[in-house]
């Protein structure tokens, strides 16, 4: 039997959390460890996980002091994950909610010995459109979700993708071995698309199943934060590139992206969100020299080609960057 291990972050968000447990006692899979990390809560989380547990023995909860962001609360999951012999680690929002099935079919694609992350089809809570269907890394370094907003009906057919929403998916525990955990500079966002990317480089395929089916209300927790996802986005999208990206593509993909992500800012600046953003874009810097030690590491034990890499790159611009669809039309006719 599969050990498998279900980690569930927590911060303030009781009612959702339990709704997202629930869910997961129905699983058609009966044997997967519950675990729920508590990233610092001040409600009355700790009472009521408490009362849960005690209702669920394959549910268990662990407590840290202060809020570590998604990546290092997923984290403190992980390793005791790892410390207790799980083969399987899978991350599940707690703003979302899961098919019966769902921990199954992401088994049934985690058996090729080749794929280290398994994602679903993830839509949103009304179940009408889709929120992801695993995640793309474009040609002008900017990743993004798959398929976002098109309709459930259509949904892609199963296959390999650059990478997986680390809100629902599933990551084995040999490959984590390998290639490390989530970064925790990164806090919040992107740190998905960086364990995909260091993934892929290391030789380890990412597979979606659109069997695996899950429901998510998608920002539930950022929304408390004004200014969160912009500061983060600003921060984490140059580290995402500056450890990963392969040194044949650098200059192509870093052209690129220095002319969007200038766009990017006008446009935050212009919105309101101007603070945020260049505090984010001063951090990404400060932290940028730590990266470049890192990408040493990742670059040195890359196992596939830059060709490879290349190959899998989403060739364009992502779908929802009109904004700078319009900046390149205007000077170069391109749509």
């Amino acid at each position: 039997m599969n050990r498998v291990i279900i980690i569930i972050l927590n911060w303030n968000g009781i009612e959702d959390t339990l709704e997202c447990l629930d869910s997961l006692q129905k699983q058609s899979y009966k044997n997967a460890q519950l675990l729920v990390v508590d990233n610092g809560s001040t409600d009355n989380s700790k009472e009521l996980l408490e009362k849960y547990a005690k209702n669920y023995k394959n549910t268990k909860t662990i407590y840290n002091k202060k809020n570590l962001g998604f990546a290092g609360g997923v984290n403190s999951g992980i390793k005791w994950g790892l410390k207790n012999n799980f083969e399987y680690l899978v991350l599940f929002n707690n703003d979302a909610t899961a098919d019966k099935e769902w921990i199954s079919n992401l088994l049934e694609s985690a058996k090729d010995k080749q794929v280290g992350i398994v994602t679903g089809l993830l839509l949103h809570e009304d179940g009408k459109t889709i929120d992801s269907s695993g995640d793309w890394m474009s040609s002008w370094g900017l990743a993004f979700p798959r398929s976002r907003g098109q309709k459930e009906n259509e949904r892609p057919e199963a296959g390999l993708v650059f990478g997986a929403t680390g809100g629902a998916s599933l990551y084995k525990a040999d490959m984590l071995n390998e290639i490390g955990l989530f970064d925790e500079d990164f806090f919040a966002y992107y740190e998905d698309a960086d364990i995909s990317f260091r993934a892929q480089l290391a030789g380890w395929k990412v597979s979606y199943n659109p069997k695996a089916i899950a429901y998510h209300k998608q920002g539930a927790t950022s929304k408390k934060i004004p200014g969160f996802t912009i500061y983060q986005t600003f921060k984490n999208l140059p580290l995402l590139l500056i450890k990963n990206v392969p040194s044949g593509l650098i200059l192509s993909m870093g052209v690129r992206f220095k002319l969007a992500y200038f766009l990017i800012l006008i446009n935050a600046i212009a919105k309101g969100n101007g603070v945020p953003a260049i505090k984010g874009m001063l951090i990404s810097f400060k932290l940028g020299f730590k990266k470049l030690r890192e990408r040493k590491i990742i670059q040195k034990n890359k196992k596939v080609t830059t060709k490879y890499i290349k190959g899998i790159l989403w060739p364009d611009l992502p779908p929802d960057q009109t904004g700078i669809r319009k900046f390149r039309r205007f000077f170069t006719g391109k749509p």
